[in-house]
């Protein structure tokens, strides 16, 4: 288990202040407890500091650029953390969900480091979780929050676990979540 360091707990800080202003869709759950999980995920991975705070600063280029630019990242927590958190920053510039999720996917495959796809699949698989734990509560009704439908989002975790399988084979938090994305489509069968 890693060590909760100085280095660490000003990550943490500095995330729950770059994200005060943001709750999880729809739950109202402060967006904070999203990147703690991501955090605690790949922690049972790895206590390699660097990653953990990008598991933390994860969304952070795609959410709060202007609170918390890459240069600040860079300057604050270093080449690596900054380079690990652009391996799984989605292109905001590109026209269309598709397409944004298409490019993510091409370059976790092929391009993104190691790291970027660990935290990627630990994101996703948090993500699939609340989704389930909503669905409880809403029903159908929580697809309306999405920018693309319950079969593209089926799609996209199929994906992302396809790529982690790829990139980490054997890695045990793809394991649950290919089971979930399993139970997801039985659903959606169902």
């Amino acid at each position: 288990m890693p060590t909760l360091t100085p280095r660490l707990m000003r990550a943490m800080n500095t995330a729950a202040v770059n994200h005060r202003e943001h709750v999880r869709k729809g739950s109202g759950i402060p967006y904070i407890a999203h990147l703690y999980a991501v955090m605690h995920m790949v922690s049972q991975v790895t206590g390699d500091e660097d990653v953990l705070i990008a598991a933390l600063f994860h969304d952070t280029l795609e959410d709060v650029p202007e609170v918390y630019p890459e240069s600040r990242m860079r300057s604050e927590f270093g080449d690596r953390v900054a380079d690990i958190v652009l391996g799984m920053t989605k292109d905001d510039s590109l026209p269309d969900w598709q397409a944004r999720a298409d490019a993510y996917l091409e370059h976790l495959e092929h391009h993104a480091p190691e790291e970027s796809v660990l935290i990627a699949c630990a994101d996703k698989l948090h993500n699939l979780m609340s989704i389930f734990e909503d669905h409880a509560a809403l029903g159908d009704r929580l697809w309306e929050r999405f920018n693309s439908g319950k079969e593209q989002q089926q799609w996209w975790y199929r994906e992302i676990s396809r790529v982690v399988e790829k990139r980490i084979p054997g890695l045990p938090l793809n394991r649950e979540l290919a089971g979930l994305v399993e139970r997801f489509k039985g659903r959606a069968d169902g």
